[in-house]
Protein backbone atom coordinates (compact mmCIF):
# COMPACT_ATOMS: atom_id res chain seq x y z
CA UNK A 1 0.00 0.00 0.00
CA UNK A 2 1.21 3.52 -0.54
CA UNK A 3 -0.28 6.95 1.13
CA UNK A 4 1.30 10.13 -0.73
CA UNK A 5 5.17 9.44 -1.24
CA UNK A 6 5.00 6.69 1.61
CA UNK A 7 4.89 3.25 0.29
CA UNK A 8 4.97 0.51 2.51
CA UNK A 9 5.80 -3.07 1.79
CA UNK A 10 4.22 -6.51 1.79
CA UNK A 11 6.52 -7.39 4.20
CA UNK A 12 6.41 -4.46 6.28
CA UNK A 13 9.41 -2.42 4.87
CA UNK A 14 8.52 1.12 4.26
CA UNK A 15 10.33 3.46 1.58
CA UNK A 16 9.38 7.12 1.18
CA UNK A 17 10.03 8.58 -2.07
CA UNK A 18 11.18 12.14 -1.60
CA UNK A 19 11.37 12.73 -5.03
CA UNK A 20 7.97 12.10 -5.82
CA UNK A 21 6.86 15.77 -6.10
CA UNK A 22 10.41 16.57 -7.47
CA UNK A 23 9.32 15.11 -10.90
CA UNK A 24 6.88 18.02 -11.39
CA UNK A 25 10.30 20.10 -12.16
CA UNK A 26 10.46 18.06 -15.40
CA UNK A 27 7.72 20.54 -17.00
CA UNK A 28 10.37 23.25 -16.25
CA UNK A 29 11.93 22.54 -20.13
CA UNK A 30 8.68 22.96 -21.96
CA UNK A 31 7.90 26.19 -19.84
CA UNK A 32 11.43 27.81 -20.11
CA UNK A 33 10.93 27.22 -23.63
CA UNK A 34 7.76 29.41 -23.81
CA UNK A 35 9.30 32.02 -21.48
CA UNK A 36 11.41 33.97 -23.76
CA UNK A 37 8.64 34.34 -26.20
CA UNK A 38 6.17 35.20 -24.10
CA UNK A 39 8.93 37.94 -22.45
CA UNK A 40 9.78 39.15 -25.85
CA UNK A 41 5.65 39.47 -26.60
CA UNK A 42 5.79 42.28 -24.20
CA UNK A 43 9.22 43.75 -24.15
CA UNK A 44 10.08 43.84 -27.99
CA UNK A 45 14.02 42.44 -26.35
CA UNK A 46 15.20 39.57 -29.07
CA UNK A 47 17.74 38.83 -25.67
CA UNK A 48 15.13 37.11 -23.88
CA UNK A 49 14.69 34.79 -26.61
CA UNK A 50 18.11 32.79 -25.60
CA UNK A 51 17.04 32.48 -21.99
CA UNK A 52 16.87 28.66 -22.11
CA UNK A 53 19.77 28.21 -24.46
CA UNK A 54 21.46 30.12 -21.78
CA UNK A 55 19.81 27.61 -18.97
CA UNK A 56 20.78 24.99 -20.72
CA UNK A 57 24.46 25.46 -21.31
CA UNK A 58 25.22 27.75 -18.65
CA UNK A 59 22.91 27.57 -15.43
CA UNK A 60 21.57 23.81 -15.86
CA UNK A 61 25.12 21.98 -15.20
CA UNK A 62 26.37 24.56 -12.51
CA UNK A 63 22.71 23.46 -10.40
CA UNK A 64 24.05 20.01 -10.99
CA UNK A 65 27.30 20.94 -9.60
CA UNK A 66 25.16 22.61 -6.58
CA UNK A 67 22.98 19.87 -5.60
CA UNK A 68 25.13 17.02 -6.91
CA UNK A 69 24.15 13.86 -6.29
CA UNK A 70 21.27 11.18 -5.10
CA UNK A 71 22.53 7.56 -4.69
CA UNK A 72 19.23 6.54 -2.90
CA UNK A 73 17.55 3.24 -4.15
CA UNK A 74 13.65 2.37 -3.33
CA UNK A 75 14.10 -1.52 -2.27
CA UNK A 76 12.66 -4.05 -4.44
CA UNK A 77 10.06 -4.72 -2.22
CA UNK A 78 8.22 -1.61 -3.26
CA UNK A 79 9.39 -1.73 -6.98
CA UNK A 80 5.62 -3.51 -7.55
CA UNK A 81 3.67 -0.57 -5.76
CA UNK A 82 5.45 2.44 -7.82
CA UNK A 83 5.25 0.72 -11.17
CA UNK A 84 1.27 0.86 -9.89
CA UNK A 85 1.16 4.10 -9.30
CA UNK A 86 -0.56 6.21 -11.43
CA UNK A 87 0.69 9.28 -10.71
CA UNK A 88 3.98 8.90 -12.07
CA UNK A 89 2.49 7.65 -15.30
CA UNK A 90 0.34 10.46 -15.77
CA UNK A 91 3.44 13.01 -15.06
CA UNK A 92 5.05 11.25 -18.15
CA UNK A 93 1.60 11.56 -20.61
CA UNK A 94 1.14 15.00 -19.99
CA UNK A 95 4.03 16.05 -21.07
CA UNK A 96 3.02 14.62 -24.53
CA UNK A 97 0.35 17.76 -24.81
CA UNK A 98 2.99 19.95 -23.09
CA UNK A 99 5.25 19.31 -26.35
CA UNK A 100 3.25 19.50 -28.96
CA UNK A 101 1.38 22.50 -27.93
CA UNK A 102 5.01 24.38 -26.86
CA UNK A 103 6.23 23.50 -30.53
CA UNK A 104 3.15 24.49 -32.60
CA UNK A 105 2.69 27.81 -30.37
CA UNK A 106 6.60 28.37 -31.41
CA UNK A 107 6.09 28.13 -34.90
CA UNK A 108 3.32 30.41 -34.73
CA UNK A 109 5.08 33.12 -33.00
CA UNK A 110 8.46 32.97 -35.94
CA UNK A 111 5.66 33.92 -37.91
CA UNK A 112 3.72 36.48 -36.53
CA UNK A 113 6.35 38.63 -34.86
CA UNK A 114 8.60 40.44 -36.93
CA UNK A 115 11.82 38.56 -35.54
CA UNK A 116 16.10 39.38 -36.98
CA UNK A 117 17.28 36.10 -38.87
CA UNK A 118 19.02 35.08 -35.33
CA UNK A 119 15.71 35.53 -33.38
CA UNK A 120 14.18 33.40 -35.59
CA UNK A 121 16.90 30.75 -35.35
CA UNK A 122 16.97 30.75 -31.76
CA UNK A 123 13.41 30.05 -31.52
CA UNK A 124 13.75 27.23 -34.12
CA UNK A 125 16.27 25.83 -31.89
CA UNK A 126 13.76 26.24 -28.95
CA UNK A 127 11.94 24.23 -30.80
CA UNK A 128 14.34 21.68 -31.11
CA UNK A 129 15.10 21.52 -27.74
CA UNK A 130 11.21 21.10 -27.42
CA UNK A 131 11.17 17.92 -29.57
CA UNK A 132 14.34 16.70 -28.09
CA UNK A 133 12.64 16.70 -24.62
CA UNK A 134 9.64 14.83 -26.57
CA UNK A 135 12.06 12.31 -27.95
CA UNK A 136 13.06 11.83 -24.25
CA UNK A 137 9.60 10.95 -23.11
CA UNK A 138 8.83 8.91 -26.42
CA UNK A 139 11.54 7.00 -24.88
CA UNK A 140 9.78 6.70 -21.54
CA UNK A 141 6.57 5.55 -22.72
CA UNK A 142 7.69 3.76 -25.67
CA UNK A 143 9.27 0.71 -23.88
CA UNK A 144 5.73 0.69 -21.76
CA UNK A 145 3.57 -1.84 -22.85
CA UNK A 146 0.23 -0.49 -22.79
CA UNK A 147 -1.39 0.45 -26.21
CA UNK A 148 -2.20 4.05 -24.77
CA UNK A 149 1.37 4.76 -23.59
CA UNK A 150 2.92 3.50 -27.20
CA UNK A 151 0.78 5.59 -29.11
CA UNK A 152 1.29 8.81 -26.79
CA UNK A 153 5.36 7.69 -27.61
CA UNK A 154 4.56 7.93 -31.03
CA UNK A 155 2.44 11.28 -31.05
CA UNK A 156 5.24 13.10 -29.30
CA UNK A 157 8.21 11.92 -31.56
CA UNK A 158 6.43 13.78 -34.46
CA UNK A 159 7.44 17.17 -33.36
CA UNK A 160 11.16 15.78 -33.90
CA UNK A 161 10.41 14.34 -36.88
CA UNK A 162 12.47 11.10 -35.50
CA UNK A 163 9.04 8.74 -35.25
CA UNK A 164 11.73 5.95 -35.88
CA UNK A 165 13.45 6.06 -33.01
CA UNK A 166 10.19 4.07 -31.41
CA UNK A 167 11.31 1.26 -33.35
CA UNK A 168 15.50 1.74 -33.51
CA UNK A 169 15.61 2.47 -29.67
CA UNK A 170 13.31 -0.48 -28.62
CA UNK A 171 14.38 -3.46 -31.18
CA UNK A 172 17.94 -1.84 -32.10
CA UNK A 173 19.56 -0.19 -29.67
CA UNK A 174 18.81 -2.42 -26.98
CA UNK A 175 19.98 -5.85 -28.58
CA UNK A 176 23.03 -4.10 -29.73
CA UNK A 177 24.04 -1.45 -27.26
CA UNK A 178 28.02 -1.16 -26.79
CA UNK A 179 29.17 -3.24 -29.75
CA UNK A 180 31.12 -1.22 -32.56
CA UNK A 181 27.83 -2.77 -34.67
CA UNK A 182 25.57 -0.37 -33.05
CA UNK A 183 25.06 2.95 -34.30
CA UNK A 184 23.75 4.14 -31.83
CA UNK A 185 27.25 3.63 -29.07
CA UNK A 186 29.78 5.54 -29.60
CA UNK A 187 33.45 4.67 -29.95
CA UNK A 188 36.54 5.67 -28.27
CA UNK A 189 38.30 7.83 -29.63
CA UNK A 190 35.04 9.45 -32.15
CA UNK A 191 34.08 12.80 -31.82
CA UNK A 192 30.47 13.88 -31.85
CA UNK A 193 30.77 15.32 -35.09
CA UNK A 194 32.06 11.49 -36.83
CA UNK A 195 29.53 9.86 -34.15
CA UNK A 196 26.23 11.80 -36.06
CA UNK A 197 27.29 11.33 -39.17
CA UNK A 198 27.27 7.06 -38.26
CA UNK A 199 24.54 7.41 -35.67
CA UNK A 200 21.74 9.21 -37.61
CA UNK A 201 21.69 7.79 -41.16
CA UNK A 202 22.11 4.19 -39.21
CA UNK A 203 19.38 4.60 -36.77
CA UNK A 204 17.02 5.60 -39.52
CA UNK A 205 18.32 2.63 -42.15
CA UNK A 206 18.17 0.01 -39.41
CA UNK A 207 14.32 1.16 -37.70
CA UNK A 208 13.03 0.44 -41.15
CA UNK A 209 15.48 -3.27 -41.66
CA UNK A 210 14.15 -3.96 -37.78
CA UNK A 211 10.75 -3.26 -39.12
CA UNK A 212 10.71 -4.96 -42.55
CA UNK A 213 12.00 -8.02 -40.66
CA UNK A 214 8.95 -8.31 -37.77
CA UNK A 215 6.41 -8.03 -41.00
CA UNK A 216 8.09 -10.89 -43.05
CA UNK A 217 7.75 -13.35 -39.92
CA UNK A 218 4.20 -12.57 -39.82
CA UNK A 219 3.99 -12.92 -43.04
CA UNK A 220 2.19 -10.13 -44.66
CA UNK A 221 2.81 -9.40 -48.26
CA UNK A 222 4.87 -6.06 -48.71
CA UNK A 223 2.75 -3.03 -49.67
CA UNK A 224 -0.52 -4.47 -49.19
CA UNK A 225 -3.20 -2.49 -47.39
CA UNK A 226 -2.79 -4.64 -44.81
CA UNK A 227 1.31 -4.19 -44.45
CA UNK A 228 1.04 -0.57 -44.64
CA UNK A 229 -1.42 -0.29 -41.78
CA UNK A 230 0.64 -2.67 -39.63
CA UNK A 231 3.88 -0.97 -40.20
CA UNK A 232 4.88 1.44 -37.24
CA UNK A 233 8.19 2.81 -39.39
CA UNK A 234 5.50 4.02 -42.13
CA UNK A 235 2.94 5.13 -39.05
CA UNK A 236 5.62 7.34 -37.85
CA UNK A 237 6.90 9.03 -41.06
CA UNK A 238 3.18 9.60 -41.43
CA UNK A 239 2.53 11.26 -38.16
CA UNK A 240 5.95 13.71 -38.64
CA UNK A 241 4.96 14.19 -42.10
CA UNK A 242 1.08 15.32 -41.34
CA UNK A 243 2.23 17.64 -38.30
CA UNK A 244 4.86 19.60 -40.53
CA UNK A 245 2.19 19.27 -43.58
CA UNK A 246 -0.41 21.29 -41.39
CA UNK A 247 1.82 23.61 -39.85
CA UNK A 248 2.95 24.95 -43.40
CA UNK A 249 -0.74 24.56 -44.64
CA UNK A 250 -1.56 26.79 -41.58
CA UNK A 251 1.27 29.22 -41.31
CA UNK A 252 2.80 29.46 -45.08
CA UNK A 253 6.06 28.97 -46.08
CA UNK A 254 7.56 31.40 -43.24
CA UNK A 255 7.55 28.32 -41.14
CA UNK A 256 9.34 26.20 -43.20
CA UNK A 257 12.95 26.55 -42.46
CA UNK A 258 11.51 26.59 -38.60
CA UNK A 259 10.52 23.25 -39.10
CA UNK A 260 13.96 21.72 -40.43
CA UNK A 261 15.97 23.94 -38.19
CA UNK A 262 13.73 22.27 -35.51
CA UNK A 263 14.05 18.71 -36.66
CA UNK A 264 17.34 18.86 -36.91
CA UNK A 265 18.22 19.94 -33.31
CA UNK A 266 15.66 17.75 -31.79
CA UNK A 267 17.69 14.91 -33.52
CA UNK A 268 20.60 16.25 -32.19
CA UNK A 269 19.71 16.26 -28.48
CA UNK A 270 19.05 12.66 -28.67
CA UNK A 271 22.45 12.11 -31.00
CA UNK A 272 23.94 14.13 -27.66
CA UNK A 273 22.25 11.78 -25.69
CA UNK A 274 23.23 8.56 -27.58
CA UNK A 275 27.15 9.88 -27.55
CA UNK A 276 27.30 10.07 -24.12
CA UNK A 277 25.76 6.83 -22.31
CA UNK A 278 27.58 4.49 -23.69
CA UNK A 279 30.92 6.04 -25.33
CA UNK A 280 33.70 3.87 -26.02
CA UNK A 281 32.11 0.46 -23.76
CA UNK A 282 32.13 -2.72 -25.30
CA UNK A 283 30.63 -6.13 -24.68
CA UNK A 284 32.79 -8.97 -24.97
CA UNK A 285 31.99 -12.00 -26.76
CA UNK A 286 31.72 -15.67 -25.87
CA UNK A 287 32.93 -18.47 -27.09
CA UNK A 288 30.05 -18.97 -28.94
CA UNK A 289 30.66 -15.74 -30.95
CA UNK A 290 27.66 -13.83 -29.75
CA UNK A 291 27.94 -10.92 -27.40
CA UNK A 292 27.54 -11.41 -23.57
CA UNK A 293 24.36 -9.74 -21.76
CA UNK A 294 24.40 -6.29 -21.87
CA UNK A 295 25.18 -5.74 -17.90
CA UNK A 296 25.64 -2.24 -15.46
CA UNK A 297 29.03 -1.41 -16.74
CA UNK A 298 28.06 -1.10 -20.06
CA UNK A 299 26.82 2.01 -19.75
CA UNK A 300 27.56 5.35 -18.25
CA UNK A 301 25.74 6.73 -15.47
CA UNK A 302 25.12 10.09 -13.37
CA UNK A 303 23.29 10.50 -10.64
CA UNK A 304 22.84 14.38 -10.64
CA UNK A 305 19.97 15.29 -8.96
CA UNK A 306 18.58 17.86 -11.60
CA UNK A 307 19.19 16.64 -14.89
CA UNK A 308 17.38 13.40 -13.28
CA UNK A 309 14.38 14.99 -12.41
CA UNK A 310 14.43 17.39 -15.87
CA UNK A 311 15.16 13.52 -17.78
CA UNK A 312 12.99 11.18 -15.93
CA UNK A 313 15.92 9.18 -14.19
CA UNK A 314 17.43 9.01 -17.95
CA UNK A 315 20.96 8.98 -16.30
CA UNK A 316 20.78 5.77 -14.65
CA UNK A 317 21.09 4.28 -17.59
CA UNK A 318 22.10 1.14 -16.56
CA UNK A 319 18.95 -0.14 -14.54
CA UNK A 320 17.87 1.06 -17.63
CA UNK A 321 18.94 -1.32 -19.94
CA UNK A 322 19.43 -4.11 -17.73
CA UNK A 323 15.32 -3.33 -16.95
CA UNK A 324 14.07 -1.06 -20.37
CA UNK A 325 10.17 -1.79 -19.07
CA UNK A 326 10.80 -0.55 -15.76
CA UNK A 327 9.74 3.28 -15.33
CA UNK A 328 11.39 6.11 -14.18
CA UNK A 329 10.68 6.07 -10.57
CA UNK A 330 11.98 2.84 -10.35
CA UNK A 331 15.62 3.09 -11.48
CA UNK A 332 18.36 2.23 -9.39
CA UNK A 333 21.93 3.11 -8.53
CA UNK A 334 24.68 0.92 -8.26
CA UNK A 335 27.78 1.13 -7.00
CA UNK A 336 31.08 0.83 -9.01
CA UNK A 337 30.02 2.00 -12.12
CA UNK A 338 31.57 4.27 -15.23
CA UNK A 339 30.20 7.78 -13.87
CA UNK A 340 30.13 11.25 -15.42
CA UNK A 341 31.25 13.83 -13.89
CA UNK A 342 28.22 15.94 -14.50
CA UNK A 343 24.31 15.84 -15.78
CA UNK A 344 23.99 14.82 -19.45
CA UNK A 345 23.65 18.96 -19.59
CA UNK A 346 27.32 19.84 -18.53
CA UNK A 347 27.99 16.41 -20.70
CA UNK A 348 26.81 17.88 -23.68
CA UNK A 349 28.87 21.40 -23.40
CA UNK A 350 31.74 19.04 -22.67
CA UNK A 351 30.96 16.78 -25.90
CA UNK A 352 30.77 19.49 -28.43
CA UNK A 353 34.41 20.53 -27.71
CA UNK A 354 36.55 17.04 -28.47
CA UNK A 355 40.11 17.43 -27.48
CA UNK A 356 38.37 18.63 -23.79
CA UNK A 357 35.44 15.48 -23.88
CA UNK A 358 38.77 13.20 -25.15
CA UNK A 359 40.50 14.61 -21.69
CA UNK A 360 38.17 13.57 -19.30
CA UNK A 361 36.65 11.08 -20.95
CA UNK A 362 39.26 8.76 -22.40
CA UNK A 363 40.87 8.60 -18.85
CA UNK A 364 38.16 7.92 -17.27
CA UNK A 365 37.14 5.00 -19.51
CA UNK A 366 40.69 3.50 -19.19
CA UNK A 367 40.19 3.64 -15.47
CA UNK A 368 37.15 1.65 -15.43
CA UNK A 369 37.94 -0.97 -17.76
CA UNK A 370 41.57 -1.21 -16.50
CA UNK A 371 42.74 -0.46 -19.87
CA UNK A 372 41.44 -4.07 -21.35
CA UNK A 373 40.68 -3.14 -25.26
CA UNK A 374 38.26 -6.30 -24.74
CA UNK A 375 35.82 -3.58 -23.13
CA UNK A 376 36.96 -0.84 -24.90
CA UNK A 377 35.01 0.01 -28.21
CA UNK A 378 37.72 1.57 -30.40
CA UNK A 379 37.23 3.70 -33.27
CA UNK A 380 39.59 1.61 -35.87
CA UNK A 381 40.47 4.25 -37.56
CA UNK A 382 42.63 5.60 -34.53
CA UNK A 383 43.21 2.09 -32.66
CA UNK A 384 47.09 2.10 -32.88
CA UNK A 385 47.14 5.70 -31.88
CA UNK A 386 45.11 5.06 -28.70
CA UNK A 387 46.41 1.73 -27.87
CA UNK A 388 49.85 3.94 -27.67
CA UNK A 389 48.48 6.85 -26.03
CA UNK A 390 46.88 5.06 -23.23
CA UNK A 391 48.90 1.92 -22.73
CA UNK A 392 46.09 0.04 -23.67
CA UNK A 393 46.36 -3.99 -23.42
CA UNK A 394 44.15 -7.44 -23.51
CA UNK A 395 45.69 -9.01 -20.18
CA UNK A 396 42.75 -10.31 -17.79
Amino acid sequence: MNNGNTFIAANGEVYIDKKRYAWLFSFLIPATNVAGPLLYMQSGNELHLWLFIIFWYGLFPVIDGLMGEDTSNPPESVIPQLEKDIYYRVIAILHVPAVVCTFVFLGWFVVNHELSMLGYFCVALLAGYTGGHGLNIGHELGHKRKPLDQWMAKIVLAPAAYGHFFIEHNRGHHKHVATPEDPASAKMGESIYEFALRELPGGFFRAYSVEKQRLDKQGTSPWTLAWILDNEFIQTMLMALGVYFAMAVWLGIEVIPYLFIAAFWSMWQLTSANYVEHYGLKRRKTASGRYEKPQPHHSWNSNHIFSNWALFHLQRHSDHHANATRSYQSLRHFEHLPSLPNGYFGMFVLAYVPWLWFNVMNKRLVAVTNGNIKDINLLPSKREILIKQYKLHDKE
